[in-house]
């Protein structure tokens, strides 16, 4: 798993280097960018978009874009040979790409667009984007004053028309904004919520790489508040619509929307180590890289979708009766609409037709003790994915009313003990190996394998994890009473 301390610190110290950084570079007038020594200094070349922004701001590109006059192929022929890569040819005849990949370095050459560079970079969607380097005469040239914005920590469309051209730059404006913590400029801002319909002329698949890259970074919430405000998020998300006046019970202080964007933030606080309590936080740390913490933020904004479809009043009431059930199908139409890839969609299935468990699992506690065996039973039943039910849990709550709220703490305290309990017994118990497996249930009980092993296996595992059997003999004995009452 990546380092969420090492991301929040990247994250926290970026905005300080971007301004010593460009005062150093530009102010100065220093126009000094470190790139690889052996990409070629042809005359008419130049590296251009993010990956500029990226080598100004001293951030390493992810690739880089170069432009070159005419076909690209002899450029990207040349580069080839001098980094010792290998081309990948992209795109149709007449949009070619040619991807130069070696060891350390991705390269994507194209040829200019329009007859200058300057015609090419008034094409691109934000100023700081709009910025490129001159191989050859080790410069940089910048017409629409993308240093200025990079220095003032704002997202700038470089004309009104950028939105129109490729809508979706509506998304990627909060993306960048996101992934740099930059401020989007109030005219382009404008020019967003007035064309956010346009985003239903993108693709889905670029669509959803947007939004996830927005759900990946350290302080979403923000900008997914940004593009609430706009109108943006609703036109990516339709199913939020209904949610927004829709009323609860007494245990929530707002309506749905409000209380899933409140939740999601709660989340996001809580997955970059800020919670009061310290077992929670560090558990939370431990617990999630970038992928699944995205994947996690996906569901909390999901999660309560199908609360107005199973809206019901009862003496003054009200209940949202197999809401989770709901939420998930409709989620899973987003999913396959917006093309989740299939590990994304069963996830996120999962958490959100689970996300009542923990819940549950408290208002059984509230009646009485639960036994360790109970505990293990929920543990064994979620898996791989309790962490992610129980950091849910927690934002789904804190997201209901004040977090001084009694049922809140009460309820944040019984989570607390449920990650001990994970950490201590659930943990540890699972690293000891199973006592059977699938070879055990063919030689000793001549079974054929089935879905039936897995339910087999699992009930002996419950058992072991509960403390209920050591021993293989135990293991056996138990499977044979499981066939038995099955029969």
């Amino acid at each position: 798993m990546k380092s969420s301390k090492k991301q929040e610190d990247t994250h926290r110290l970026l905005s300080g280097k971007i301004t010593a950084v460009l005062t150093e570079s530009f102010v100065q007038k220093k126009h000094m960018i470190k790139i690889n020594p052996l990409i070629p200094e042809t005359k008419g070349a130049y590296i251009v978009g993010g990956s500029v922004r990226d080598l100004l701001i001293e951030r390493t590109p992810s690739d880089y874009d170069i432009v070159v006059p005419g076909s690209p192929e002899k450029y990207a022929s040349d580069l080839t040979s001098q980094i010792k890569g290998h081309i990948v040819k992209i795109g149709k005849q007449n949009q070619m790409i040619f991807r130069v990949i070696s060891e350390k370095d991705i390269f994507d050459v194209s040829a200019i667009s329009g007859n200058t560079i300057e015609d090419d970079l008034a094409k691109r969607d934000f100023t700081l984007n709009a910025i490129c380097y001159d191989l050859y005469s080790k410069t940089t040239i910048d017409p629409f004053g993308g240093v200025k914005d990079l220095l003032s920590k704002k997202i700038r469309m470089v004309s009104d028309k950028v939105f129109n051209n490729d809508p979706v730059r509506l998304i990627r404006a909060y993306r960048i904004a996101a992934m740099l913590d930059f401020e989007i400029e109030y005219e382009t801002e404008k020019v967003i919520a007035d064309n956010v319909k346009l985003i239903a002329k993108s693709a889905a698949e670029r669509v959803k790489v947007e939004i996830f890259k927005i759900f990946s970074t350290l302080n979403s919430y923000k900008y997914i508040n940004k593009m609430y405000e706009t109108g943006l998020l609703f036109e990516i998300f339709p199913e939020l619509s209904p949610l927004s006046g829709c009323l609860q019970n007494k245990y929530h202080t707002h309506d749905v929307l409000n209380h899933s964007l409140i939740a999601y933030n709660k989340l996001e606080m809580l997955l970059n180590g800020y919670h009061a309590d310290s077992e929670i936080s560090g558990f939370a740390k431990q617990e999630m890289d970038n992928t699944r913490s995205a994947m996690l933020k996906c569901s909390i904004l999901l999660h309560d979708t199908g609360k107005p479809s199973s809206i019901t009043v009862d003496n003054d009431n009200v209940h949202f009766f197999g809401h989770e059930k709901l939420s998930a199908d409709i989620t899973l139409r987003i999913a396959a609409r917006l093309k989740f890839s299939n590990h994304e969609t069963k996830y996120i299935d999962y958490i959100i037709r689970n996300h009542m468990k923990a819940l549950h699992l408290y208002e059984s506690f509230q009646k009485k003790p639960l036994t360790d065996k109970s505990i293990i039973r929920f543990f064994v039943k979620c898996r791989d994915n309790i962490p992610d039910l129980l950091l849910h849990a927690i934002a789904d709550m804190e997201g209901k009313r004040n977090s001084d709220n009694v049922k809140n703490m009460d309820f944040l305290n019984f989570v607390s003990f449920l990650i001990k309990k994970y950490n201590l017994l659930y943990k540890i118990r699972k690293k000891e190996p199973p006592l059977i497996n699938g070879n055990d249930l063919i030689s000793e009980f001549g079974l054929l394998p089935s879905p039936l092993f897995k339910k087999i296996l699992n009930f002996v595992e419950e058992a072991r994890l509960s403390d209920n059997i050591h021993s293989r003999s135990e293991a056996l004995l138990l499977a044979k009473g499981f066939l038995e009452n099955k029969a």
